[in-house]
């Protein structure tokens, strides 16, 4: 459909079942890759000769480009139509997706994982913000329970369907699963959904647009490239400053043009501004806990590749349970208690979870993982739709797709924040625990510097097979003990993380709508 309409439609008409539909097909490309991903890791690691360093830039690269122009995304589709973008964004990542599947080599991948960013930024932002157009107040939160069900129950065939690929040797194919739902999306979306748009002028802040890209990429790029050469190299130190320098000039041209990329104004709403800094601390707890464990759990405890996707069942399960009922809750009791409650119970879940050593295995997993993960899953199912309910509720739905793409903005810089403080701290821990036991066993300079190498790999460090089978098995161990120790340090940041978003809606999130 071209025509821009502002009418507001009830969820079960057929525009609104289309509407859903279509939304939740093209969220699910971005869910499925973002679960099933973290599933294939080792696969991807050992065809590829990836090192862990090159394995973060498999999901950094991604994230930069999404940081980059996410707001933009959701700014555009705002002032030119947010089906039209959202339609754009969905072949790019689409054409992305293919190119990562036939990728021969981990640059490429990491290449290709770019270009799924960048229609990534145009789509994710457009999904909710079409959802917020199309439905009425008193729907909207029914609406975006709805979505997150469906697009759970969608992707929960993402880490499962991950693993069996990998186990076989096939996790390419993860990524042509994008192919059909993409192209059916773009289908109902030109001929089922009304477009719709900012009334008034569609002028483009240009410069605004410039400045936020170029300022969002340099932050993003330092905080990737720490890892790899430290926080005090020139090149972190330069990408850092120059990102807030332009950040700053960003603001002040904001602040002077009559229609500006982002409206600042947006930020007086103390729950705007609280739900983001909630957002912020609580994905960035998320993300390092769920990319550890899944190493964990393949790396160390011993779980196939299929095993490690079915152990993510129950997250998905009580997502698919709660979801829709906490959007009808979030609209007749408010979202503030919920984004109090949730965070915290999300934070229990993942102390008990760090608290994991080396299990016996699968055959563990009922009394190890389990529990923690349940407490986990009903705390995030209690958190995600009241939170996304309250980002959509604070400003005028002709506001929503920047608001949209600010809330995912930060969720990504978030993401990227933790994974480079985490990538450098990581990496440090576990060589340092690694390096100080093996130097108790009397190995030659050679064997040290070795092993040394060895510890960039993380979880699938090993002693070389050269070795007699008895250092073999001592250095094994030292290895995972290493792992398990850095774990736990993850896993109790995590959990800290969590704790400290819970406190933030306590103090600025309310129920009071501001427009």
């Amino acid at each position: 459909m071209s025509t821009v309409s502002q009418h507001q439609y009830p969820l079960n008409c057929p525009t609104g079942r289309w509407t859903l539909v279509s939304t939740i097909l093209a969220s699910s490309m971005a869910f499925i890759d973002g679960t099933a991903l973290n599933v294939i890791l080792p696969s991807l690691q050992r065809d590829l000769g990836a090192s862990g360093s090159d394995l973060f830039w498999v999901l950094n690269g991604y994230l930069l480009m999404l940081a980059a122009l996410i707001i933009v995304g959701g700014s555009l589709g705002d002032k030119l139509g947010r089906v039209k973008v959202f339609k754009f964004g969905i072949l790019v990542f689409t054409i992305g997706s293919i190119l990562c599947g036939i990728s021969p080599s981990i640059t490429l991948l990491i290449i290709f994982r770019m270009i799924q960013g960048i229609g990534g930024a145009l789509m994710i932002p457009g999904s909710l913000a079409i959802i917020s157009a199309i439905f009425s107040k008193e729907e909207k939160g029914k609406a975006i329970g709805s979505w997150s069900a469906a697009t759970t129950i969608v992707t929960i065939c993402g880490p499962v369907l991950g693993g069996a690929l990998a186990d076989i040797g096939l996790w390419r194919f993860i990524f042509f699963i994008n192919v059909p739902l993409g192209l059916f999306s773009i289908f109902v979306l030109h001929f089922k959904v009304p477009e719709s748009k900012e009334p008034g002028s569609s002028k483009v802040d240009i410069w605004g647009a410039v400045l936020l890209v170029l300022s969002l990429a340099l932050i993003t790029f330092g905080f990737l490239e720490m890892p790899e050469i430290g926080y005090n190299h020139p090149i972190v130190l330069s990408s850092l400053i120059g990102g807030a320098f332009l950040l700053g000039v960003f603001i002040v041209v904001e602040k002077r043009v009559d229609q500006p990329m982002i409206p600042l104004n947006l930020f007086k709403s103390k729950t705007f501004s609280g739900v983001n800094l909630l957002s912020f601390f609580l994905y960035a707890g998320l993300g390092a806990i769920m990319l550890f464990l899944s190493l964990n759990i393949i790396q160390i405890q011993g779980y196939s590749q299929l095993q490690a996707g079915l152990t993510f069942l129950p997250f998905s399960f009580t997502m698919v349970l709660l979801a829709r009922k906490m959007g009808s809750l979030s609209d007749k009791y408010g979202f503030r208690n919920f984004l109090i409650i949730g965070p915290t119970l999300t934070g229990l879940g993942m102390l008990w979870m760090a608290m994991i050593g080396i299990t016996a295995g699968p055959s563990d997993y009922w009394t190890t993982f389990f529990p923690p993960f349940l407490i986990f899953a009903i705390g995030m199912s209690i958190t995600v739709v009241p939170l996304t309910t309250a980002v959509m509720s604070c400003v005028d739905d002709s506001k929503s797709g920047i608001a949209s793409g600010i809330n995912n903005s930060v969720t990504r810089i978030s993401g990227t924040f933790i994974n480079a403080i985490l990538g450098a701290v990581a990496i440090l821990l576990f060589t340092n625990y690694s390096m100080k036991e093996i130097g108790m066993l009397g190995l030659s300079n050679e064997q040290s510097n070795e092993l040394l190498i060895e510890t960039t790999k993380l979880g699938e460090a090993r002693a070389p097979i050269a070795y007699e089978s008895g250092l073999q098995s001592e250095v094994n161990t030292i290895f995972q003990d290493g792992f398990i120790v850095t774990y736990k340090w993850v896993g109790l940041l995590s959990s800290a993380l969590a704790f400290l978003s819970a406190g933030i809606a306590f103090f600025m999130v309310e129920e009071k709508r501001t427009e």
